[in-house]
Formats: structure tokens, sequence, C-alpha cells
């Protein structure tokens, strides 16, 4: 049961219907404002509340709020979930001061913000802490422009809501032309108390998981054949295991309302409408189209990028995409956020009326996991009419190890892979490394699990070029890899088989180094990567308008690399499934001045 740790008071419908009319009756005021401070939302049925200005307040508390009609208990700031949609401008220097309500540490973390890494907000690492019953003054320039976000670093707090979205509009012209702008912020929400969700991963990895194989399946020749359920069962791997936590307990949520709510955004036919999705979940990775509207991606991570007609685009978890489409027929349209394990489904209404509501679309059939997800991915066999093609393990010579290791352990216990080179040696199988991946593969043109044949178009990483010539253009002087490691049995997970509390050192970098990082995912499951305070360049062959991100998806059994260059400072960087992180899947890269101490 979820107690309040001070009594506080029930947030009503009425009450927050309120608040969205006196937010409304502030449009009237939006012509004497900047441009910059323009509301974001217009003709939005229920907006997010915005602040604006160099000087901003806010107070994290406990609070009570309805999702999909049932009662909540949230930490949120300044009373809502989503916290206020900062508004601000490039160039400015703001200052914004949160106090923390609660009987517990506290923080604020500007996600993608280049920041002073002291404004950072990651207790232990770039700042103390917000303390209970104190405030901390976040204090920094904005350099860039696009669309963001802010959340908690401390404990288990994002999870339970405290996170709420940030536009900054740029200084000089938008290249980005539109004619009316949402924020949609997709996330997940629990009503059962997220320590609680990570204790019953604990005990049961696939707690969760509705989805599982069943003799129905075999007999109808839907899922894996019986001789592949034997070999993955010998393996101790499950192929329905694409979400660690799921529908049967998430309600996924727009902007703070589920799908019986259908928060809705309004639209005239005809008008450029830029939507500016960003993926606040703690655990959700979000495959979002909208039935009937072909969306055209113009940024990623708040960046601008050359426009890229899509039909459905998977955000992984801290990412943002900012898509426009322009709607023509005076009819509602429905966004849908679809888990990727497609156990459930966040929806919004996209209409030129209030009230409007367009059809749902049922959930697709459930993905299933494949070689090519284990890191054999020379293994499989090219696109085939036959969902089996390439997946036959039977004989198969794929020894067990430490709970089911796809890479066999030697007498030193270092992984034997079929990867050459030193960095073979560079994790051990152990209790905390379930596998290793023997064949990564770069997986950057692939769509995501469950997206490879839904016959149209889905966005890619390597469809992402720079709008803008990258600010720094120079080759790596090194590389280093990271594995992303894990014991999903265990449900255990660290880089380079370390935890952030086993890691002894620091990943050490020099102030303007440029650096290239590859990742490699050695377990099953997808997991988005951010680096904080700085953009990276993925690898993905443009050259000098490569991509530019924060936050960047690895595929199950892949890997993939970025150029980043050094900025001074401590900086978090860690895997963004929420429980993935708290369980140890994070380092601290540490950037010195070239005349420093190590």
């Amino acid at each position: 049961m979820i107690t309040p740790l001070v009594p506080v008071p029930a947030l009503d419908r009425r009450s927050l219907l309120r608040s969205a009319s006196l937010a409304g009756s502030g449009l009237a005021l939006a012509a004497w404002m900047p441009a910059w401070a323009q509301p974001v939302s217009r003709g939005i049925v229920r907006p997010v509340p915005q602040l604006s200005g160099d000087t901003i307040a806010l107070r994290v508390a406990h609070e009570m709020v309805r999702v999909d009609g049932r009662e909540a208990h949230v930490i949120a700031m300044n009373g809502t979930v989503p916290a206020p949609l900062l508004r601000l401008r490039e160039g400015q220097t703001v200052r914004i001061t949160v106090a923390n309500d609660l009987d517990e540490e506290t923080s604020v973390h500007w996600h993608g913000l280049l920041v002073p890494f002291q404004m950072d907000g990651v207790p232990g690492v770039s700042f103390p802490g917000i303390k209970p019953h104190s405030s901390f003054t976040y204090e920094f320039p904005l350099e860039q422009s696009g669309t963001y976000w802010y959340h908690s670093h401390s404990g288990l707090q994002e999870a339970m809501g405290h996170y709420g979205p940030i536009v900054i509009d740029p200084k000089a012209v938008d290249p980005i032309a539109y004619d009316r702008e949402h924020v949609v912020v997709f996330s997940d929400h629990s009503f059962i108390h997220p320590h609680t969700l990570f204790t019953k991963l604990k005990q049961e990895s696939g707690y969760f998981n509705r989805q599982k194989q069943t003799l129905a399946g075999l007999a109808a020749g839907k899922d894996q054949t019986h001789a592949e359920r034997l070999e993955w069962a010998r393996m101790r791997m499950d192929p329905t295991d694409i979400l660690d936590v799921t529908g049967s307990v998430y309600t996924y949520v727009v902007n703070g309302y589920g799908p019986n709510d259908n928060w809705t955004a309004l639209f005239k036919p005809g008008e450029r409408v830029r939507l500016r999705f960003i993926n606040a979940s703690a655990m959700t990775i979000f495959n979002v189209r909208i039935p009937g509207l072909r969306m055209t991606v113009v940024a990623a991570d708040g960046l601008p990028v050359r426009p890229v007609p899509v039909d459905e685009l998977q955000m992984s978890i801290a990412e943002t995409y900012d898509v426009i489409v322009t709607p023509t027929a005076d009819r509602p349209y429905t966004i849908v956020g679809e888990a990727a394990d497609r156990s459930g489904l966040a929806r919004a209404t996209l209409a030129p009326r209030a009230g409007m509501v367009a059809e749902v679309p049922p959930l697709r059939e459930r993905p299933l996991l494949t070689m090519k997800d284990m890191g054999m991915g020379g293994m499989d066999t090219p696109a085939s009419d036959d969902p089996h093609a390439g997946h036959d393990m039977e004989g198969m010579d794929m020894p067990v190890s430490g709970g089911g290791a796809v890479g066999q352990a030697g007498a030193t216990g270092h992984s034997m892979s079929m990867r050459d080179g030193a960095n073979a040696l560079q994790v051990a199988l152990g209790p905390g490394v379930q596998s290793i991946a023997p064949m990564p593969m770069d997986r950057t043109g692939e769509p995501g699990v469950g997206l490879e044949n839904v016959g149209h178009k889905v966005l890619v990483y390597r469809d992402l070029v720079a709008l803008e010539r990258n600010p720094d253009v120079r080759g790596a002087a090194r590389e280093i890899e990271v594995h992303l490691t894990g014991n999903m049995e265990r449900y255990m997970w660290s880089m380079d088989g370390k935890t952030l509390s086993e890691a002894k050192t620091p990943i050490p970098l020099r102030t303007d180094e440029r650096v290239r990082v590859t990742l490699i995912n050695d377990t099953m499951m997808n997991h988005p990567i951010h680096l904080h305070g700085h953009f990276f360049e993925l690898v993905t062959g443009h050259g000098a308008h490569s991509p530019r991100k924060h936050t960047v998806n690895v595929a199950p059994g892949g890997k993939l690399s970025f150029d980043v260059t050094g900025i001074h400072g401590d900086w978090a960087f860690h895997c963004h499934m929420f429980l993935h992180m708290h369980a140890g899947m994070m380092r601290v890269v540490q950037v010195r001045d070239a005349g420093d101490a190590a």
C-alpha cells in the first residue's frame, strides 16, 4: 500500500478542470507576451501548466491525482503530473529554485541541457542533493533550443511522477516552420509503488509478463516450434521478455491522462502542427503512430534534422522527437503510443473540435525475440515470409554458463566468446553477467523489435541527418568500448560486469578530447543509454551531418558507436530503463583538463 509521508488533499477532476480553465484564461494575455513566452499548446482542451521567465519556483511534494478515474499517489512538482512546462528562450540565464517538501532528499536533472556540471542535478556525482524541507537554486545559461525534459535523479521519484517538459525557443528564426504546436509527454503510471515492482522483479524476472508462450500458441503455429522452445529453455531465455514491467500493472498516459481520460489537442484543417513527443516513462519503450496521418520527423533529442516522412517511430525512454503533421480532413485522429511488447497503449486525440473521438486501433500481436537479439545476428537468415526462418537452434552447440550464458566460460572464468582481440577478456561471466553476445551487430538500420514487418515506413537511426554541420568534425583520438551486461534471472544490471558501486574508478576523458564510444549490448533487453552534459554524434555514415543525440537505444544483442567531445566535469552515464539504473547499470564519466591531476 502506498502511504504518503504527510497527509495530502485529494486533487479531484473538478480541481483539475478548474486549473485547466485558469490556465486557459491566460490565453487572452498571450498577445502581450514575448514570442518565447507564448503558450505552447494554444487550442488545447486540457493544457499542461506553463512557467516562463528568468526566475522560476518549483515545489516537490506528495500529491493525490486521478488517472483514468482512479486515485493515485504521486510525487509531483507544483501539484501536477507532469510538472509544469518550462517555456524558455535560448540565450537567457534562468534561475530555478526547487523547494523540497518531502521527508527525503530530492533533485532535478535537466535532461539534455548543456549546463555546468554543478547544475546537472545528480546527487553524489555533481551536487549533494536537495535535503528534506530545504531548497536549492539552479542557475545556468541556455545554450540551445528544442524539446527537452526534467526529472528527479533521487531514489525512485521519477517513476512516481517527478518529471516535466521543457521547450526552449531559438533566439533566431526557428528552422522548423509550423502553425500550431503541442507538447505530448508519454509515460507509464503504476498504482503499485516502484520499490514493490523492483522487489517482484528480483524475485521473478518475468513476474509482470502475461504474454508468455502457451500450448495454444504452439498448436496454432503462432509462436516458436517445440524444438526452439526446448533450446531457449535450456539457455533459460524467454523470447517474450520484451519489457520488464508491462501493461499488466502500468497505465500508459499522455500528459498525465490515461486512455479513458482521452487527452485532446486541437487543430484547424490544413495547419502544420508540430507535435513535441517526449518519452518520460520509467520502463516503457513506445511505438508511436497516428493512423491515417503521416508524420515528418524534424528534430531528434531537441536538435533539428533533415525532414524524414514516416508512418511510425519507436521512441525509447528519455528520447524526444518533434514531428510535423498536416491534417486536412475535418475529423479526429488518434495518437497511439503502443508499448513495445504490445501489452497496452497510451492514447490521445488530435481533433478539430473538443469532444471528438477517433477509433483506437487494437493492440497488435506481441513480438518474439530471435537469435539476433541474443547477439548472434550473423546466424540469422535474411528476411523471409516464414517467421521462424533462420531461428532454428536445434543441434547448435551453445553451452550454458552462469545461468544461461551464450558465451562459454573458460578455466579462468573469462568469456571465451566468438569475438577476437583484447576486448574479448573485458567482461567475465559470473553471477551478474548471464551472457556475452558472440556476434553483436550494428542495428541502427533496424526499426526495433516487432516493427520489422509492419508494412509501412518506420523511423530508424540511420534516417537521421543533422540539419546543421556538426560543431566538431574531428576524428576520434581513441576508442572506449563499454559492455552493457546483466543477469535477467536475478535482475542484475551493470556496465562491463560491474555496478556503479562496484566500479572503483570513473571513465576518464580529457576536456576537448575527441573519443569514440562503442556500446555492446550483451543482454536480450533494450538499453536506452544517456550521457549527461553532452551531445554525441552517432556513427551512422553521415559524416559532418551525423545526428547529434544525448540518449540512444542499444538494441538487444546489438552494438553502436558515437563520437563525443569531452566537457569538463563529472557526468552520469547510465541506462534510462529506470530500474536498470537503480540496479546498477550506471557509471560516472570524469572529464578533466589536460593539466589536472587524475
